[in-house]
């Protein structure tokens, strides 16, 4: 490998995303060893995925530069970096909601800006719309002057910068390699890792930064992914069916849910469609319905701690049903068909078991076995 360091190393997207996600779960879970754990995890994801990653990248589009996403232009260092999340945090024993709930102000055109600026960072694809205004509203304001320095190569990075105005270039071993002109952000890895600038920014005009540092954001994003997984396990601990799930498993379990949002009247679930996942009910209550003459007839109404949709996956057949949101709004807990097939397989029977059990509450409401199919 050459050791030109103005050759610019740029992190591919998919190494990014699995480091981002690696990273998350170990400082949700704390396990006592990383190593040990690190090696369980990618054995688990390797095991887990659908179909090999091409990793295939020329050496020409190494040395592109990617102001899009803001990234900062990587550069072979001599001196190892130092380790990733140098500082400790414990969300468990953090009580205290202020750090996590300060507020900036800004203008509603300057918030708008910031929300274009900030779409396509990666670490932020994947925050829900709470965590999305938390960061937002913890965003501070920096002005510049000419010739000052915003980050300098090597040293230790601690904020990540939107810009709202200003002329900034960056220079790598003193050699200008970019400009950007009132708009654009850089510095997003500051926010995971405790590793060295790999370039400077200097203002080349009076500007004005919006800025967020690694604590504040760490905070938002682990605090809220720690009370969410303990929420989701509080939610999967009073469902009988996971009764048959050891501890560790409805711990995974809570780890592959997605929160979905739906309004009184939306449909959650359409009647004849191919089944891509089960859900559970965080709040609210939903309409179960079959259509029956040429109308829907209501099967049952469920509510928080219930769940429906496991049964067409069971049964590899389509939805027989539909369900729609009730009486306000309804938040659902989702899981998707691989994740179902992988975690869920000691539930199996139990699910088996409940087809029966629903077909004979449809024989009472249709009169017929012959004219019932699976309702989920």
């Amino acid at each position: 490998m050459s050791s030109d360091s103005s050759r610019r190393i740029q992190v591919p997207e998919e190494l990014k995303e699995v480091l981002l996600q690696f990273s998350i779960a170990y400082l949700v879970e704390q396990p006592p060893d990383v190593i040990d754990y690190a090696a369980d995890y990618f054995n688990k994801l390797q095991a887990n995925r659908p179909a090999p990653v091409n990793q295939d990248h020329s050496q020409d589009d190494q040395q592109s530069l990617n102001s899009q996403d803001g990234e900062e232009p990587p550069v072979m260092q001599n001196s190892r970096r130092k380790s990733v999340f140098a500082e400790a945090y414990d969300p468990e024993a953090d009580d205290d909601d202020e750090g996590a709930t300060a507020i900036f102000p800004k203008t509603d055109e300057q918030r708008s800006r910031l929300v274009e600026s900030v779409k396509n960072v990666l670490l932020f694809r994947s925050l829900e719309k709470e965590q999305m205004n938390q960061v937002l509203d913890a965003m501070f304001e920096r002005k510049v002057q000419p010739g000052d320095y915003i980050i300098r190569q090597g040293d230790d990075g601690d904020n990540f910068y939107v810009i709202e105005s200003g002329i900034y270039k960056v220079y790598i071993n003193d050699k200008h390699i970019n400009t950007y002109n009132h708009t654009g952000l850089f510095g997003e890895l500051a926010l995971l890792y405790n590793m060295p600038r790999a370039a400077t920014v200097q203002a080349e005009t009076n500007g004005l930064l919006w800025a967020m540092d690694r604590q504040t954001f760490r905070r938002i994003l682990l605090k809220s992914a720690f009370k969410k997984r303990k929420m989701y396990e509080e939610l999967l601990n009073n469902v009988p069916m996971l009764k048959a799930l050891q501890n560790y498993e409805r711990m995974n379990l809570a780890d592959a849910l997605i929160t979905k949002s739906f309004e009184s009247g939306e449909r959650i679930i359409k009647q004849g469609d191919a089944a891509d996942g089960m859900y559970f009910i965080e709040e609210g209550t939903v309409s179960v319905r079959m259509d029956q003459d040429d109308a829907e007839v209501e099967i049952s109404q469920l509510g928080k701690g219930q769940y429906f949709g496991e049964l067409a996956l069971v049964t590899h057949r389509p939805r027989a049903a539909s369900v729609y949101a009730t009486g306000g709004h309804v938040r659902l807990a989702f899981l998707d068909v691989r994740a179902f097939e992988r975690l869920l397989g000691p539930c199996m029977d139990i699910m088996k078991r409940n087809i029966d059990d629903y077909e004979s509450q449809l024989v009472k409401i249709f009169g017929s076995k012959n004219n019932i199919t699976d309702t989920r």
